[in-house]
């Protein structure tokens, strides 16, 4: 059951119906709601929205380089990822006038991009974001002791190995101190994990289904059945609900069931707090066309084939059928109903020595594939940065 696309389109229309217009730091202007609270049962599926066509290699590649403690564009780039390079090259142009190169004008977007691509002396000192996520993720600095970082992930996975039912299973991406030293301060500023123990019967569940395991009564242990469930909650400020909170649905449930690889628990729930929760006003198009609208009575006779219509009925044509009958055909009744959720499957076996935690420069988003995704076409608008 795909109830995370459902939930997001009804976000859509709340903040279409009851947002207030707002300025906001990039010029555009937004329509913004203080508040809301998405909820995923990661049993029904991947979290990756059906109602638009997901840009799946972009994502895992950002999370990946979030987990690599990397802060250049360098990375991002050579994975013909570019998510980030708005920012970047906001970056450089702000400070061009005290750059040592000869040119009398600043390089495009474009022409920035490849040489950040081609060019590694002028990647490290240009690609750089500063201390964003993946830096406080992999190596928060002690104020008080400045040469001593602190691996939050590695942490993380310690002690959801040593003590699960902890309620300091925290990772923190809001680091006052070094907000100005930062290209974006964190939109999604923090996440928490919440783990508990797996009933008999749902051990027993799973090692029929998801492991297919015979005589399960004595195996359990011995097969490495898992005993816990963990579930992640991310806090974010600043929400740019029609590019970017899709992404970060899909970025965190990847990341939910990665660190539950890790540490061989059961995927639960994921849940998202939002703070300022904004379309531009430059999407509003595109946020009604994936709303969608119900369709006509003649749109969805039109959708059933008379091939099918005489599998069910002697005689007649589909121009004769009422919404109810159509239903039996499996035909929509909007234009952007959501699809059955994807599967994820994760291409690689736990263990210390093969972890993506332990050396995240082996792993690529070939490892993390989706299976079953279908989706509708992709719906195109402009990033503000």
């Amino acid at each position: 059951m795909n109830n995370i696309d459902k939930q997001y389109q009804t976000l859509l229309q709340t903040i279409l119906d009851f947002g207030v217009e707002k300025k906001d730091r990039t010029g555009t202007g937004t329509k913004s709601i203080f508040g809301y609270t998405i909820r995923h049962n990661m049993k029904d599926g991947f979290p990756l929205l059906t109602t638009k066509k997901m840009a799946w290699k972009t994502m895992v590649t950002e999370l990946l380089w979030f987990l690599r403690g990397d802060t250049s564009i360098k990375y991002l780039v050579d994975n013909n990822c570019h998510i980030w390079d708005g920012d970047a090259y906001k970056n450089y142009v702000k400070f061009f006038d005290s750059l040592r190169y000869s040119n009398p004008t600043p390089l495009s977007q474009e022409e920035f991009v490849e040489k950040i691509k081609t060019d590694d002396e002028f990647a490290e000192e240009w690609g750089e974001l500063g201390p964003i996520y993946g830096a406080q993720w992999r190596s928060w600095q002690d104020a008080e002791k400045p040469r001593v970082y602190i691996d939050q992930i590695a942490n993380l996975i310690r002690d959801l190995k040593t003590n699960p039912d902890s309620r300091r299973l925290m990772v923190n991406a809001w680091n006052v101190g070094e907000l100005d030293q930062m290209v974006l301060p964190p939109c999604h500023y923090g996440f928490q994990v919440y783990t508990r123990e797996l009933t008999w019967d749902e051990r027993h569940e799973l090692a029929e289904t998801k492991y297919q395991i015979d005589d399960v009564d004595d195996v359990l242990d011995k097969e490495g059945i898992p005993t816990r469930a963990i579930s992640l909650m991310w806090n974010q400020r600043s929400v740019d609900t029609f590019l970017g909170l899709p992404f970060n649905i899909a970025s965190y449930g990847l990341l939910l069931e990665i660190i539950a690889k890790e540490v061989n628990m059961v995927p639960a729930e994921l849940i998202g707090n939002l703070g300022d929760t904004h379309l531009y006003l430059n999407h509003i198009e595109q946020a009604k066309e994936q709303i969608g609208r119900e369709l006509t009575l003649e749109e969805r006779r039109e959708l059933v084939s008379q091939d099918e219509f005489n599998k069910v009925y002697t005689g007649g044509s589909p121009d004769t059928l009422s919404h109810s009958e159509i239903d039996q055909f499996g035909v929509p009744r909007r234009t952007r109903e959501p699809f059955k959720l994807p599967k994820l499957s994760i291409n690689y076996f736990r263990s210390d020595s093969n972890s993506i935690i332990n050396d995240t420069t082996k792993w690529s988003y070939k490892d993390f594939q989706i299976e079953d995704y279908s989706s509708h076409p992709t719906i195109k608008a402009p990033l503000s940065n």
